[in-house]
């Protein structure tokens, strides 16, 4: 899940992410997601993927 909310977050600015919890450390988990730094190439080939599914 961190992977997924990182490179939303990093794909665009503009994203405002509301990712549902159950609990304090799931959402200490999501926090985490704001930190992690995905390389490029990574980044980019989740775009890929995502242009692809749509």
């Amino acid at each position: 899940m961190q992977v997924a909310l990182a490179w939303l977050l990093q794909r665009s600015p503009n994203i405002l992410l509301i990712p549902g919890t159950s609990s304090v450390a799931h959402l200490r988990e999501n926090l985490k997601a704001a930190t992690l730094q995905l390389p490029q190439q990574t980044v980019a080939d989740l775009n890929k993927i995502a242009d692809q599914a749509n």
